[in-house]
């Protein structure tokens, strides 16, 4: 039953890696970007409840949708001022990394001169154990479960049933046919940073009420973990991101229970290098031939 226990708990904690990863794959599938500013997304959404639930004073069900949003027009802000002009002019990839890099220590800064370095205490639900028959399991596991199974649901659906879905397959196959076909790709790619901006922010609120404290720079490791796991997965593929974050929620449970807790984030990495010599694409990716 431990090991059951600890493969659950993984799951959970997999499941914030893979709503994380979920932005990770959604704007390297459009634009073929590796947005690492998304990390800090999650810190913008964690200080954006810390404003409301604990500052003013406001009930959650205000605090979640009032983050979801914030980190939304956040996330369509970074692509209009720091991304659009180069994604416009195709400029080089090196170019995208490094302001990529320059806008996640921006913000990082930014909230360091608003809140201070130290971490504040939040705790958002109430959080109980469980009793399954023999498992007893925390309430946040099972709702980061929950949430993250909707979520993926959710944006299976708006990929594939909707207008503006298919508009986002579309940018993604071929940018240039999608503009002669009609399709503004430009808003295409702004709604999807929308989109993986408030995924980003229900994994803050998520991760915030299992590990209930803030700080500037609690988007660093956990950011990189769910580009690995968006990696893992095979980045651009959805259901790849939740597969790789369930699999490294689970690896890295397993990892603090029966080999060590100092070795918990090596082993993360070194995952990643194992499936870059492996499988480049990842689990569920695709080959990509380009034309030179």
């Amino acid at each position: 039953m431990d090991f059951t226990t600890h493969v659950i708990n993984g799951l959970g904690l997999g499941s914030i890696y893979a709503l994380v990863a979920l932005g990770y794959s959604m704007v390297y599938g459009i634009v073929q970007l590796i947005n690492f500013a998304h990390g800090d997304i999650i810190m913008v959404g964690g200080y954006s409840v810390y404003l409301i639930m604990v500052m003013n004073g406001l009930p959650a069900w205000i605090a979640i949708p009032a983050s979801l949003i914030i980190c939304a027009v956040m996330g369509m802000l970074i692509e209009r001022i720091a991304y659009h002009r180069l994604l416009v002019h195709n400029a080089a990839r090196i170019s995208l990394l490094i302001t990529a890099l320059g806008v996640s220590m921006f913000l990082q800064n930014s909230f360091m001169l608003l809140f201070g370095s130290e971490p504040k205490a939040m705790s958002i639900f109430d959080s109980q154990p469980i009793n399954l028959g023999s498992l007893v399991l925390d309430f946040s596991t099972l709702l980061n479960i929950s949430v993250s199974v909707v979520m993926m649901i959710g944006l299976q659906l708006l990929v594939n049933k909707t207008k503006i879905g298919k508009a986002m397959q579309a940018t993604s196959e071929d940018a240039g046919a999608a503009k002669l076909m009609g399709i503004n790709t430009n808003n295409v790619v702004l709604f999807t940073f929308a989109v993986g901006s408030a995924l980003a922010a229900v994994g803050a609120v998520l991760y915030c009420n299992t590990y209930p404290q803030i700080k500037p720079d609690m988007g660093n490791l956990l950011g990189l973990k769910a580009f690995v796991a968006a990696v893992l997965g095979g980045i651009g593929s959805i259901p790849g991101a939740m597969l790789g974050g369930y699999a490294l929620g689970v690896a890295e449970s397993l990892t603090k229970a029966y080999i060590s807790t100092r070795l918990t984030d090596a082993i993360v990495f070194s995952i990643l290098i194992l499936m870059l010599l492996v499988k480049p694409t990842g689990l569920m990716g695709k080959n990509r031939k380009e034309k030179v």
